[in-house]
């Protein structure tokens, strides 16, 4: 088995529970949802392709792990939709490690892996998640490009576990420009129902993915629309 590896980088979480903590990010290349404000299009939008992908092996990507992070440093699977992807012997290899593995994904395939934790971010308005994903998901992230996106992104989560905290994550151009019409109405669903998170993507304001060598330093537009910005 090898992963189609877009970057890798040693960081730290930007959003979420575990905000703030140093973290490893393995980001594997492709997805069909095509997200239209998506942050990482060069993982999948035909403009923005990189000149080549790298083929790496659980083994070559665990042994860059231990190479370039310390322990303690937990590891996340991200994309591109890294679910399409048999995961279980890259898990295997960390766990060997002492790491602990997380993973992002929309949920539109089989989880195969025993990843620690799992950030669902459904994608309503492409492929909705499995139920068996959001039975397994540690916590959610609904993405808020208009606020219509609250309730069609909380549609999806029947079967949710009654613990995994739901963040509202204003999409970036908007969060970037101070939208007040999807800034107020996260405010307003929080305060409706407590259950419900607002987040914000603090690794926009740091950029600490850039100081990794790794990390892929092209401006890529979201969603590759120059339209909406970097």
């Amino acid at each position: 088995m090898k992963y189609p590896v877009y970057e890798r980088f040693y960081t730290w979480q930007g959003e979420g529970v575990h905000l703030g903590r140093a973290a490893y990010f393995i980001r594997l290349y492709g997805c069909p949802q095509a997200c239209p404000w998506c942050d990482s299009a060069g993982t999948w939008h035909r403009d923005y392709r990189p000149d080549s992908v790298p083929l790496l092996s659980a083994q070559e990507l665990s042994e860059a792990v231990q190479q370039e992070a310390p322990q303690g440093a937990f590891v996340v699977l991200t994309g591109g939709e890294p679910i399409l992807f048999d995961l279980a012997p890259l898990v295997t290899l960390l766990h060997a490690q002492g790491r602990r593995v997380h993973l992002e994904t929309s949920g539109i395939a089989p989880l195969r892996g025993a990843v620690d934790w799992v950030t669902l971010s459904p994608k309503p308005f492409g492929q909705p998640p499995l139920p068996e994903v959001v039975a397994q998901a540690t916590e959610v992230k609904i993405i808020v490009h208009e606020p219509d996106d609250i309730a069609a992104g909380l549609a999806t989560l029947e079967g949710l576990p009654t613990d995994a905290p739901i963040w509202l994550h204003p999409e970036w151009s908007k969060a970037r420009d101070r939208d007040a019409g999807v800034l107020n109405a996260i405010t307003q669903a929080v305060k409706a129902d407590p259950r419900l998170r607002a987040g914000y993507q603090l690794h926009k304001l740091y950029r600490p993915d850039e100081l990794d060598p790794h990390s892929d330093k092209r401006l890529i537009p979201l969603g590759g629309q120059v339209a909406l910005g970097y």
